[in-house]
């Protein structure tokens, strides 16, 4: 017994491991079953699909999956927060599957972030939710009362869509002794009530007989159904309608016209009169089968009255009567079979598609799936699929109607940016039908595409002492990527040039590519530049790309020939000369040797010159510019050698002074001089000799242009600090005069002819005017000044005087009058002016007249020496504005346009007699005339 336990127990854990087996190969098929039964409401549990299938809820509901069902209702959906499949609608099993022992609804789950696709199969069971139904509730029947016991006579076959134990399961009949009931099982199974004739009718005794036929399924609590049976007695009929056929059989296309007639039945009677004639009636049909076809009653003809639709119902069963007038009857079966014609296009639903997808997606990449099914049968519904050409895309079968578009080959996004997959079905009917899908799909950008310059290699000339900032050249990168994969900026590549950074000479534009030159570039330094410029994407990483730029420094002609020879002679403070002399006076650079017997075409000397610049720039020609014989030499345009033109003549000079100018070919031209001494001697005794016979002591041009540049400037601030000193007296005495007239103002003008005067405003101004003789001479010591005091003038004309003259600052005119005098002599008025002549003016006289008199080369001191030259230069000027403001300041005389007459007058102008008073404007007028001449 326990063996028998033990071997029990075995068993049934195989069998669970089996099942366990099942279920897990089921899982990883990615196919899911489950079962519950009809009629739930919406929402209802179905199955933990999230579990099952060992799917994460956070990446399901990330993912979008989502529950999908053939048709146009969806049964079924899924809980993302749960993963739970629920029933979306309520379900009807009968009407989702008539006349099925099982019921099963697909659907398929779709992980679109995967694109993966997931089979799931719920079996719908059948409850007890459908009452048996006869098709007449109420029915008459007509029977002989000649009728033997026994006689069968068919009833009508009560229906019931559920399945199982809860379909039909018995009949029952009541009502009447004279009838029994006899259930027959059919060849499908079903059951088929027969009424039974168990005592003989008298229509006498009972025309009519009533009946209840009752229909009960299996149902827990059990569903009845009933329908009421009159049976009417009839007098004798001896023969019944017969069928030619117990079965008839057609087959017809789907495509049949509604109207046409599918089959034609007849039935005989050999009875005469009323009961020979025959009626045909439908007594049982399948369901909506009397709304398909229509049975004529007198003809027996079977008519299509809508269409016809294989994949709907494949096969109808009709069950038709033949009665006759005296109420006997036959029955016969009709099957009628619709054969599929190829009236369905395949249909393609796109359950999951990318709508953008990544270059550099890998070949297999999942982009669409699709699911096709054709609704047509046999090879009407098998369906071929295909992609478009030209395409990198292929078609894979994922599931039995499923097919996957995944990616054939790497994507490239710059040749093709977008794509519209067209993916085509075709079924295999005759003629073929088709269908076709597109699927529109962007490729997204990956930085896979470095910039490319437009050229392989730049170059540009740069003209040499450019402008800092100009615009040397530009460079340009495409990237065929997009966006910010495509932009692109640039810079420099790191170099250094004479040992400064690159980047210090050139600099480049990121975001145009514009290269700039940041310094003046010299051809004499630099020729060529030679630089790396990067163009680098915006995409992460980057990519870039180098291109090489060259520079060409352009030379212009800014650079004068440079004599190499003969060498330029030292300064004055080189302090030692060519030969070693210690006094610096003399430089015998230069210096060449002819000899006096030399022949025409001798070669005296060579300039050598070089120009720094190149080209043309540099292209040096030689010209004599002065000679001192200007026939004697010449000079080679191309070589510069000096030559002589002729033979040298006794009644030549010795020494000869040759300037050569050294000129290039820029535009415009520069040149340089070379200063040549050619002493004509026949040795160097007698060069030495004529060389020291023409040297003179000198003093050094730069030490005398100092020394006058200082002389000039010490009598300039003299002569101002002068001006200004005695102007500042002026104003001060002037602004006294103004405030405390002096007492004896009066008498000191007392003198003075009222004639002179002119009155403004009670002020009385002098107008009297002077001549002044001045002699100076250069080849005397002594100079002359003479004033002329018949001579005087007035500078308006006289008027006579009044008879009372006006009294002057507010005297008593008659006291006046009677102390004025006529005149004064000129010694007075010199006698009360003792040193009006400022010194500067005598020590400015006493310089000039001295060095005018002695030559320069007086051995006096180089300051003095300077001082004279200096005033022998700048002396006229300066005397003659000295005097003009002189005369103006003593004398009081309106000069036009100095219009000084606002100033007083000096004390010292009193004396109209004084000669240095009247020789002050002669000595002005005679300077001023000199240096207008000069």
């Amino acid at each position: 017994m326990c063996a028998a336990r033990e071997g029990r127990c075995g068993r049934r854990q195989r069998a669970l491991l089996c099942c366990v087996l099942v279920v897990a190969w089921e899982a990883a098929r990615g196919q899911l079953r489950y079962s519950v039964p009809e009629e739930l409401p919406k929402g209802s549990f179905v199955g933990d699909v999230a579990k099952d299938l060992a799917l994460d809820l956070a990446a399901l509901g990330a993912r979008g999956a989502r529950v999908v069902s053939p048709g146009r209702t969806q049964y079924f959906a899924l809980h993302a927060s749960s993963g739970h499949l629920v029933t979306a609608e309520r379900i009807d099993r009968e009407q989702l599957c008539r006349l099925l022992e099982k019921c099963v609804l697909r659907c398929e789950l779709i992980v679109e972030g995967e694109m993966k696709v997931y089979a799931i199969e719920v079996e719908i069971t059948d409850i007890n939710d459908n009452t048996p139904k006869f098709e007449e509730v109420q029915m008459q029947e007509e029977m002989s009362e000649m009728t033997a016991i026994g006689f069968r006579f068919p009833l009508p076959v009560a229906h019931d869509p559920d399945v199982g134990v809860n379909s039909l399961q018995s009949y029952a009949l009541s009502g009447d002794e004279h009838f029994s009931l006899s259930v027959q099982a059919g060849a499908d199974g079903e059951k088929r009530p027969e009424l039974v004739l168990a005592k003989a009718l008298d229509r006498e005794e009972a025309a009519f007989h009533e009946l209840l036929l009752r229909a009960s399924d299996g149902g827990d609590p059990a569903r009845t159904g009933t329908a009421r049976i009159r049976v009417a007695v009839l007098d004798a009929n001896d023969n019944a309608p017969a069928f030619s056929q117990a079965v008839y059989t057609v087959r017809v296309p789907e495509d049949v016209p509604v109207g046409s007639t599918l089959l034609t039945i007849t039935a005989t009677d050999p009875d005469d009169g009323i009961n020979g004639d025959v009626k045909y009636a439908l007594k049982k049909a399948m369901e909506n089968a009397s709304k398909i076809f229509h049975l004529e009653p007198q003809m027996g003809a079977i008519r299509l009255v809508r269409n016809l639709d294989f994949e709907e119902w494949n096969s109808y069963e009709l069950e038709l009567q033949a009665r006759d007038g005296g109420g006997l009857f036959d029955t016969a079966k009709v099957s009628i079979s619709v054969t599929d014609v190829n009236d369905n296009a395949p249909e393609i639903s796109v359950r999951s598609a990318l709508s953008e997808i990544s270059e550099d997606a890998a070949p297999g990449t999942v982009v669409a799936l699709l699911h096709v099914q054709d609704r047509d049968s046999g090879a009407n519904g098998e369906v071929r699929c295909s992609l478009g050409e030209g395409v990198p895309f292929r078609l894979e079968r994922a599931l039995d109607d499923y097919y996957s578009v995944v990616t054939a080959r790497e994507l490239d996004r710059e040749r093709a940016s977008e794509y519209n997959v067209t993916v085509r079905a075709a079924d295999g009917g005759s003629p073929a039908l088709r269908s076709g899908a597109v699927l529109a799909l962007r490729v997204l950008d990956v930085n896979d595409n470095a910039p490319v310059f437009a050229e392989a290699r730049y170059s540009a000339r740069l003209p040499e002492n450019n402008a800092e900032g100009a615009l040397v050249l530009t460079v340009r990168a495409w990237d065929a990527d997009w966006g910010q994969n495509a932009r692109v900026r640039y810079r420099l590549r790191e170099g250094r040039l004479r040992g400064a950074p690159l980047s210090s000479y050139v600099s480049v534009q990121a975001e145009t590519g514009a290269l700039y030159a940041l310094r003046s570039f010299d051809y004499e330094e630099v020729r060529e530049v030679e630089l790396w410029v990067r163009a680098e994407d915006g995409g992460a990483p980057p990519l870039s790309s180098n291109v090489s730029v060259r520079l060409l420094i352009a030379d212009e002609n800014d650079n004068a020939p440079q004599v190499l020879y003969p060498p330029a002679a030292p300064g004055p403070g080189s302090g030692v000369g060519a030969w070693g002399s210690a006094s610096g006076a003399w430089s015998w650079a230069g210096v060449e040797l002819a000899p006096r017997s030399a022949e025409p075409g001798a070669l005296v000397a060579k300039v050598v010159a070089v120009d720094a610049d190149a080209g043309q720039n540099a292209w040096l020609s030689y010209e004599l510019a002065k000679a001192t014989e200007p026939g004697l030499f010449r000079v080679g345009l191309h070589s510069g050698e000096v030559r002589t033109a002729r033979s040298p003549l006794a009644r030549d000079a010795a020494r000869h002074s040759l300037v050569v100018v050294v000129k290039d070919r820029g535009r415009p031209a520069l040149s340089a001089t070379a200063t040549l001494t050619v002493v004509l001697a026949e040795s160097v005794a007698e060069l030495l000799s004529e060389l020291g016979s023409a040297a003179a002591p000198a003093e050094p041009a730069g030490s005398l242009t100092r020394w006058l540049v200082l002389a000039v400037a010490a009598v300039s601030c003299l002569f101002l600090a002068f001006l200004l000193l005695l102007l500042a007296l002026r104003l001060r005495r002037w602004r006294r005069s103004r405030l405390l007239p002096p007492p004896s103002a009066g008498a000191a003008l007392r003198g003075v002819p009222a004639s002179h005067f002119v009155g403004i405003d009670g002020v009385r101004a002098f107008l009297r005017s002077y001549s002044h003789d001045v002699s100076l001479t250069a080849d005397s010591r002594k100079s002359q000044l003479r004033c002329a005091g018949g001579s005087c003038c007035d500078t308006l004309p006289a008027r006579p005087p009044p008879d009372e003259a006006a009294p002057l600052r507010g005297e008593d005119a008659a006291a006046h009058r009677a102390a004025e005098p006529d005149g004064l002599p000129v010694s007075a008025a010199t006698a009360a002016a003792p040193g009006f002549l400022p010194p500067f003016s005598l020590l400015a006289l006493l310089s000039l007249s001295l060095f005018t008199l002695f030559p320069i080369t007086f051995p006096l001191s180089s300051l003095l020496s300077a001082f004279a030259q200096t005033f022998v230069v700048h002396a006229p000027p300066l005397l003659c504005c000295f005097f003009l403001f002189w005369t103006v300041y003593h004398t009081g005389i309106p000069i036009p346009f100095l219009r000084l007459s606002f100033l007083p007058r000096s004390p010292l102008s009193h004396g109209f007699g004084c000669p240095w008073c009247g020789v002050s404007p002669f000595i002005s007028s005679v300077f001023f005339l000199s240096e207008v001449c000069r």
